[in-house]
C-alpha cells in the first residue's frame, strides 16, 4: 500500500531556513498572518521552556493533479522559486518564529486592543534563570521598533535597548539572533567582556542562560507530518480544514482561485467583473461566487456525460452530472474558460424568466440555489428555452420545485438531476423527477407565517403574477409598482382587528398567508388597524372608487368583497384558503394533496344561502348576472349550444372587465329554479357531473388558465340548487373561441349590465383602458 504521509520530527532551525529560502511556502489559499503580541511572547516562551506547540502539517509538491499556487512566508526575502513543499497546518505559529527569530525585521503584529505595533523580542538573562519568574509574563519581553519601551503616556523610559551596549548592560538577549551562531558568539563575548557585575557571574550567568534558552531554541524539534505528493486535491483541502488552528473553513472559491493561480488566472477578478454584471439586476445580487462555480460544474459534468454516452451508448459507468465539492475542485481550467460565459449567459437570460413568475428582487426568490440549476438551464438550452412549450415546462419544474419544497436539503443531488431531466424533456423525455415527486399539504397553508417559507415567498408571486392590483391606487403590481411602491406582504384583516375579536381560531390563522397578500407601503399605512368593512368604504370615499371597481380590484386578489364588507373572517378565510390551493394546482400542473378525514381549514363550511340571497335582492348589475341554466333551454326542453355560449360570453366579459358573479339557476326575477334542470345534459347527472361540465367548457372556450379564475360555490334556496361562480378580473385580454370547432376567437366586455362583443378600433381602446399599464 502507498504511504500516504510521513511523520518525523524537523529541527527548528531547519525548517524557518526552508522558510527564509522559499523550500516551505504557502498555498495561496491560506489566509493572511493575524497573530497579535500576546500569542507571539507565549509562542517564544513555550519553545524556551522546551514545552511542545504542536505538529505542523506539510504538503510535498510535485503532483500535477494538485498544483496551488505558493506565495511566500510573511517576512521572507527572497527569489521566488517552486517549492519542495507548501504549509498546510501551522502557519501561524511559523510565521510568528520566522518574523521574531530570522527576519531581523520588526514585527508587524497587534495589542490586545488590535492596533498595529512593530517588536522586536528579547529574553531577558536575569528572569530566564530567576526559577521563580515567570517564562511568559517576564522573561519574554517585546519592545518597540525604536527598542525603546516607554511609559503608557510615554513621558518616561523604561528600557533603552536600542544599541548594542545598551542591549549588554540592561541583560537583554535579541532573540533574532539566537540561529545566528556567529552573533550570538559576539553577543556573548562582548557580555563577558562588559556586562553588569564580576566576571566570574558574567560567566556564570550567561552559561545558565545559554543551557536554559540558546539551546533551547537551538535543538529545538518541531513534529512534522508531511503529506504524500500522491494525495488527491480534495483529500489536501479536507485535511486543511480539520486540522487548520484558524478554525474558519475556506471556500471552495479559495481554493479553485489558489488551483488556478498556478497558470496565472485570476479567477477573482474574473468572477468581480461577472459580478458586476450580475449587480445590475435585483435577482442576482445576492448570488455568490460558490454558487457560479456549481453552475459551471453542472455544465462541464453535464457535457463530459453526455460526449461519454455517445460514445458509449450502454456504458453504466458514464461520469456523473455533480456539482458537489469534490466536483468543482477537480474543474480544470480549461472547463471553467469553455463553461464561464455560458453560465453567466444562462443567469442573465433566465431574469426575464422569473420576472414573467412576478419575481423581481433576490429578497422574494424562494429558493436561491435553485437559480444554479436554473440558470445553468437557460445556458444549456440557448434559444430552445424562448419557445413557448419550453418556458412552460420550465415554469412547471420552477413551480414544483418552490411548491413541493424540495431544494431544502440533498439540494447537489437535485441540481444534477433537474439540470439532466429538464434537458431530456425540452427534447421530448420523461417528466423531471422534481415535477413527478413534488407533492403541497392543503393544511400547508396555515403554517406558512413568515418570509422564511419558499411556498410563502412563491404564493406572494404567484398573486402579483395573476394581476392582482394595489387597493389604493389600482395599479398592477408589476415591476414598476414593485419597486415604486414598495410592494409587500401585508395583512388583509389587520392584526389589531383580529386581536379584538376575542376568537383563538381567528387568532391562530390570523398570521398566515390566507390572510396576507401584495400591496404597497402607503395602501398598509391607509388600512391600519381598521376592520375591513371600515376601510373599503374609506377607499371609496378618498379615491372617488365606486364599490364595483374596488370589488374587482379584490377579487384579483383572490379575495371575496362580499365576505369584507361584512367582517365575515371565516366566510372570507374558507373561500381564500381555496383560491390559493387552485392558484398552486395550476402552478404545479398537479392537484394537492388534501386529508381525508378532517378539513384542512380551521373553519366549518359556511352556508352560502345567505350571501346568494343578498345578491339575488341586489338584481342583476355590472358586477352581478342570473343565468336560468347552462345547457338546458327551458322552452325546448333540449341541450342548446347558445345557452352554453351565453355562460361562456358572460365569464370572459367579466374577466374583462372587473370580474363578477354569475350565479346559474336562477331566473331573470331573481327565482331560484335550480341547475337541476341541467342534470339530464351531463354525467353522471348531479351536481359534480355539472361543475365537471363548466370546468371543461370553459377550458375548451376560453383556456385552463380561466378555470383557476373561477371559484364556484353552490346554495340551496327553496329547495332548489343556485351555482355562484365567482370571476376574477384577467391580468391580461381574454378570448373566447366558439363553440362550434370554429378557430375564430372573440372578445367580450362587460358594459354597464350587459355582455357586449367589441372589434376593431372599440376593442383596441377598450383594451389600452382597461391594462394602460
Amino acid at each position: 500500500m502507498e504511504k500516504k504521509f510521513d511523520a518525523k520530527e524537523l529541527p527548528l532551525a531547519e525548517l524557518l531556513r526552508q522558510a527564509a529560502n522559499g523550500v516551505l511556502q504557502l498555498p495561496d489559499f491560506q489566509r493572511g498572518w493575524v497573530w497579535d503580541d500576546d500569542h507571539i511572547r507565549s509562542l517564544l516562551a513555550s519553545i524556551s521552556s522546551s514545552y511542545p506547540i504542536g505538529a505542523i502539517m506539510t504538503l510535498e509538491t510535485g503532483n500535477a493533479e494538485v498544483r496551488f499556487a505558493p506565495r511566500l512566508i510573511q517576512g521572507v526575502n527572497c527569489n521566488p522559486k517552486q517549492p519542495g513543499s507548501l504549509l498546510l497546518d501551522g502557519q501561524q505559529r511559523v510565521t510568528s518564529l520566522f518574523l521574531a527569530l530570522m527576519s531581523q525585521d520588526p514585527v508587524p503584529t497587534r495589542d490586545a486592543r488590535s492596533k498595529r505595533i512593530d517588536r522586536h523580542y528579547y529574553a531577558s538573562i536575569r528572569k530566564a534563570i530567576d526559577q521563580n519568574a515567570d517564562r511568559e509574563e517576564e522573561a519574554i519581553v517585546s519592545v518597540p521598533e525604536d527598542r525603546i519601551l516607554r511609559t503608557d503616556f510615554g513621558r518616561g523610559v523604561v528600557l533603552d535597548i536600542s544599541s548594542r551596549d545598551k542591549e549588554i548592560a540592561a541583560e537583554m538577549f535579541p532573540l533574532d539572533i539566537v540561529f545566528d551562531l556567529g552573533e550570538t558568539m559576539k553577543w556573548q563575548r562582548d557580555f563577558l567582556k562588559s556586562g553588569p557585575g564580576e566576571s566570574q557571574d558574567r560567566f556564570e550567568k550567561f552559561q545558565r542562560f545559554q543551557e536554559e534558552i540558546i539551546i533551547s531554541f537551538q535543538f529545538y524539534q518541531v513534529p512534522t507530518i508531511q503529506l504524500a505528493k500522491s494525495t488527491r486535491k480534495e483529500a489536501v483541502c479536507q485535511v486543511f480544514e480539520k486540522v487548520n488552528t484558524g478554525a474558519v473553513t475556506l471556500t471552495v472559491f479559495e481554493l479553485l482561485t489558489a488551483t488556478y493561480a498556478a497558470d496565472d488566472f485570476e479567477l477573482r477578478k474574473d468572477w468581480e467583473e461577472r459580478k458586476k454584471e450580475f449587480n445590475q439586476h435585483k435577482i442576482l445580487s445576492g448570488f455568490q461566487e460558490t454558487n457560479f462555480l456549481q453552475a459551471v460544474t453542472l455544465l462541464s459534468t453535464y457535457d463530459r456525460r453526455r460526449k461519454h454516452l455517445a460514445e458509449n451508448r450502454a456504458d453504466e459507468t458514464a461520469p456523473a452530472v455533480s456539482c458537489k465539492r469534490r466536483d468543482i475542485l477537480r474543474l480544470p481550467l480549461s472547463e471553467y474558460r469553455r463553461w464561464a460565459d455560458t453560465a453567466s449567459e444562462g443567469l442573465q437570460r433566465m431574469i426575464p424568466f422569473l420576472h414573467g413568475q412576478s419575481i423581481f428582487s433576490s429578497r422574494d426568490v424562494p429558493y436561491a440555489t435553485q437559480l444554479i440549476p436554473l440558470g445553468a438551464l437557460f445556458g444549456l438550452l440557448g434559444e430552445k428555452a424562448s419557445a413557448f412549450v419550453n418556458r412552460q415546462r420550465l415554469r412547471q419544474w420552477f413551480w414544483c420545485g418552490v411548491f413541493g419544497e424540495m431544494y431544502g436539503h440533498s439540494i447537489e443531488t437535485r441540481f444534477a438531476n433537474d439540470l439532466q431531466d429538464c434537458a431530456a424533456w425540452v427534447e421530448g423525455g420523461d417528466t423531471p423527477r422534481t415535477v413527478r415527486d413534488a407533492q403541497f399539504q392543503a393544511e400547508r397553508l396555515l403554517m406558512l407565517k413568515t418570509r422564511g417559507s419558499a411556498a410563502y415567498k412563491g404564493l406572494h408571486a404567484l398573486q402579483m403574477q395573476q394581476g392582482g392590483r394595489d387597493f389604493l391606487t389600482g395599479a398592477p403590481l408589476g415591476v414598476e409598482a414593485y419597486f415604486d411602491h414598495a410592494i409587500d406582504i401585508h395583512h388583509i384583516f389587520p392584526t389589531h382587528w383580529c386581536e379584538q375579536q376575542g376568537n383563538q381560531e381567528i387568532n391562530d390563522v390570523s398570521n398566515c398567508v390566507v390572510n396576507k397578500t401584495a400591496i404597497g407601503a402607503r395602501t398598509n399605512r391607509f388600512i391600519g388597524g381598521n376592520a375591513p368593512s371600515v376601510y373599503l368604504k374609506s377607499l371609496e370615499a378618498n379615491n372617488g372608487m365606486d364599490s364595483q371597481t374596488l370589488d374587482g380590484i379584490f377579487r384579483s386578489h383572490d379575495i371575496d368583497p362580499s365576505s369584507l364588507r361584512r367582517d365575515d373572517f371565516a366566510s372570507f378565510f374558507n373561500q381564500r384558503f381555496e383560491r390559493l390551493l387552485r392558484r398552486i394546482e395550476e402552478a404545479m400542473g398537479k392537484p394537492v394533496n388534501r386529508s381525508e378525514h378532517k378539513d384542512e381549514s380551521p373553519f366549518p363550511e359556511q352556508d352560502n344561502a345567505p350571501n346568494v340571497k343578498e345578491l339575488l335582492e341586489g338584481g342583476e348589475k355590472q358586477t352581478v348576472e342570473f343565468k336560468s341554466t347552462g345547457r338546458k333551454n327551458l322552452y325546448s326542453g333540449q341541450k342548446d349550444p347558445a345557452i352554453e355560449w351565453a355562460l361562456v360570453k358572460t365569464i370572459c366579459a367579466f374577466m374583462n372587465r372587473s370580474g363578477g358573479t354569475l350565479l346559474v339557476g336562477v331566473d331573470d326575477n331573481g327565482k331560484a329554479i335550480g341547475i337541476e334542470q341541467d342534470y339530464p345534459f351531463v354525467k353522471h347527472g348531479n351536481r359534480d357531473g355539472w361543475e365537471l361540465w363548466l370546468t371543461d367548457i370553459v377550458s375548451r372556450s376560453v383556456s385552463q388558465v380561466a378555470v383557476t379564475d373561477m371559484d364556484v360555490r353552490y346554495a340551496v334556496i327553496d329547495g332548489k340548487t343556485v351555482a355562484r361562480i365567482d370571476v376574477k378580473p384577467g391580468a391580461k385580454p381574454v378570448f373566447a373561441k366558439t363553440l362550434k370547432g370554429e378557430k375564430q376567437e372573440v372578445f367580450f366586455a362587460r358594459l354597464n349590465n350587459a355582455t357586449e362583443n367589441l372589434t376593431g378600433q372599440a376593442l383596441l381602446d377598450y383594451q389600452k383602458k382597461q391594462w394602460s399599464a
